[in-house]
């Protein structure tokens, strides 16, 4: 295991950052392109173990993928909806897109597959997704507890129809399906029933769908996916990744400096770029064009504390909680319950480091209440094997000597290079 002490900096950070490519992005697009009819070359692919673990799921299922690192470029050759593989067991570890993508993706096939993943995956709730493709003709077992992994699957195709969805808990269970209903016997009309989190997820995946010729008919919660459709490889080139862009314009909020996302622009298809108007509010200035994003924080150094909403951006949390201990007055976060359910819970997680540093946290069912100490002191943060608690607590040793990231090597589930491009920042 890994402890990395943060180098603390006595001055604006002033650096244009190159980042990875959307995690988010990446696997949506290499369960389209091994869909798709044709060959997907798709650039600009993060490189981290979730974007492994689906490019491992594919080759499973048997779809040609090959990967030229150097140029971070992903080859895949399509199955045009067919699963070459008529057995398989695929080990997802904690990718939450891959265990759940994937399980819709193998219902399409015609065979025998089985999904599993590291212990605190199989503590992650799947059952809404799991009823909801039963509904649509396919045949799902659990192996132990319901509603959780390993699962069983019997391949015989979606039927299609009509099914009503829950999307309280993550709206990975509607993108999921989704993203396999062009390949259903019928037209699939999905109904999300109650409130659902991390909206613009969901626009991302219909517009990605989109982009390689499938047509989404989406009117007040309901969304039909029209039979006999199917994915056109093609050319297409992942944005860098918005939820990791978050630490990089946080440490300019911190410092007063001035931080430039490279490739991250106005038309963003990932709702985290949201965070940008949050740091706004926070006394941060924010220029955006097509290409890029700048965020330049306050010349006094001096941020505000908000109330946010942050139901569509919720792993946005972690990093706003941690400039909460810098900002004048508290900060309130609402509307987040899902964190509970996530790598770690989220909420319980950041409560208690937050404390280290004096701060003092109401942890709420659905999010926490932050009050920053006068001044604080230094800490070993605990990351609970969770990539987004070590990157955003990391910004913390950027105003105070001597915070020190435990177990760091985390990162690598989605930013493996995380701790080298954040201290090049800093020099």
């Amino acid at each position: 295991m890994t402890d990395v002490r943060i180098k603390n900096v006595h001055r604006p950070i002033e650096a244009t950052v190159q980042l990875p490519g959307s995690k988010s992005l990446t696997n949506r697009a290499l369960i389209i392109a091994g869909l798709a009819r044709g060959t997907s070359r798709l650039q600009g692919v993060g490189l981290a173990d979730d974007m492994r673990y689906m490019m491992q799921f594919l080759k499973g299922l048997e779809i040609d993928v090959s990967l030229d690192e150097a140029s971070r470029t992903a080859t895949v050759a399509g199955c045009g909806g067919h699963i070459p593989a008529d057995e398989a067991d695929l080990f997802c570890g904690n990718a939450g897109t891959v265990v759940r993508f994937g399980t819709a993706m193998c219902c399409l096939g015609m065979g025998n597959y089985r999904i599993d993943g590291i212990e605190r995956m199989r503590s992650r709730p799947i059952g809404p997704l799991v009823d909801v493709l039963r509904d649509l003709g396919a045949g799902i077992g659990y192996e132990g507890q319901e509603g959780f992994l390993p699962l069983t699957i019997a391949g015989r195709g979606l039927w299609g129809g009509q099914a009503l969805i829950s999307a309280d808990q993550s709206s990975q269970f509607v993108s999921a399906v989704l993203l396999a209903a062009p390949y259903a016997r019928t037209d699939v009309m999905l109904q999300l029933a109650g409130e659902v989190v991390s909206e613009p997820y969901i626009r991302m995946t219909r517009q990605m769908m989109e982009d390689f010729g499938v047509s989404v008919l989406a009117d007040r919660g309901k969304y039909i996916v029209p039979a006999l459709q199917t994915y056109t490889g093609r050319t297409y080139r992942i944005e860098p990744d918005a939820s990791a862009a978050s630490y990089f314009f946080a440490a300019a909020a911190l410092t007063g400096g001035r931080v430039t996302v490279a490739g991250l622009g106005r038309r963003s298809l990932q709702g985290d770029i949201g965070f940008v108007h949050v740091l706004q509010q926070m006394g941060c200035t924010v220029e955006q064009d097509e290409t890029s994003t700048t965020v330049t924080g306050p010349k006094d150094g001096q941020l505000r504390g908000v109330d946010v909403d942050l139901n569509e951006m919720p792993d946005m949390a972690q990093t706003l909680a941690v400039l909460a201990l810098f900002a004048k007055g508290p900060t309130h976060i609402r509307h987040v319950a899902n964190l509970r359910i996530k790598e770690t819970d989220r909420i319980a997680a950041v409560a208690n480091e937050l404390r280290k540093f004096g701060a003092m946290v109401e942890a709420r069912d659905d999010g926490f209440s932050i009050t920053p100490p006068a001044v604080p002191p230094p800490a070993a943060v605990e990351t609970y094997d969770d990539h987004r608690m070590a990157m955003a607590f990391a910004l913390a040793g950027l105003r105070i000597d001597g915070v020190v990231i435990q177990n760091a090597e985390c990162v690598s589930k989605t930013f493996p290079k995380f701790f080298e491009v954040f201290e090049g920042m800093g020099r």
